[in-house]
Order: structure tokens, then sequence, then C-alpha cells
């Protein structure tokens, strides 16, 4: 998922799970396969992390057809003692926005 830093080390900020959860966030409708190529992790895992994410209420699925659509719960709160209280909503909001910041201030190429 990353190459090594200036100190050598090849870990991430967020952990799967939360890359994945970003990622629905920002497009609901995407299937295992987008997701799985937006993180970097086999969609294998993407549907093990999904199926995670749902049973604990961050995410729920639903079928139109032959298409699945994600709804994410912003109301759910962290797992981690350490960030008792805080709700995932704002967290998804900003990284989702600076997404779409960094999008739209890139040069364009052409």
């Amino acid at each position: 998922m990353s190459g090594p830093d200036e100190s050598g080390g090849s870990w991430t900020l967020l952990t799967g799970h939360g890359h994945v959860l970003v990622e629905i966030a920002r497009n609901p409708d995407a299937r295992i396969r987008d997701v799985s190529a937006a993180v970097g992790l086999t969609e294998r895992t993407v549907q093990a992390i999904v199926a995670d994410l749902e049973a604990a209420g961050y995410l729920t699925r639903t079928r139109t057809g032959r298409r699945t659509r994600y709804t994410v719960n912003h109301d759910s709160l962290f797992r981690h003692p350490a960030q008792e209280g805080h709700r995932v909503g704002p967290f998804l909001t900003l990284l989702a926005a600076s997404d779409n910041a960094r999008t739209t201030s890139e040069p364009d190429d052409r």
C-alpha cells in the first residue's frame, strides 16, 4: 500500500478499514473492484472489510437490481477509546472534501 518513508518504515495512518470506509463515503455506488483498485487491497479483502463495517453499523448495503449501493452511517462512533464519543461523519467529510479539492486544484496536463 505504501512505500518506505524517510525513516525507513512502510506504514500508513489509516487502516484498510479506514481506507475502504473513506472510499465508500466518496463514492457510494462504487463496486468492490473499484474500491479495491482505489485503496490497493484485493477484492476479497475489501469484501471482508465491507462485511465488518456493515456488521459494526458503519454502513448499510442496498441492492438495486444487480448493483449494490452503500450508505455510510455518519453518526457511527469511532471504536478506539482515544476517540471515544467522536462520530466518524466529520472525519469522512473532511477527507472527502480534501480529495475533491486536490482533484480540482491539480493542473490539467492537456
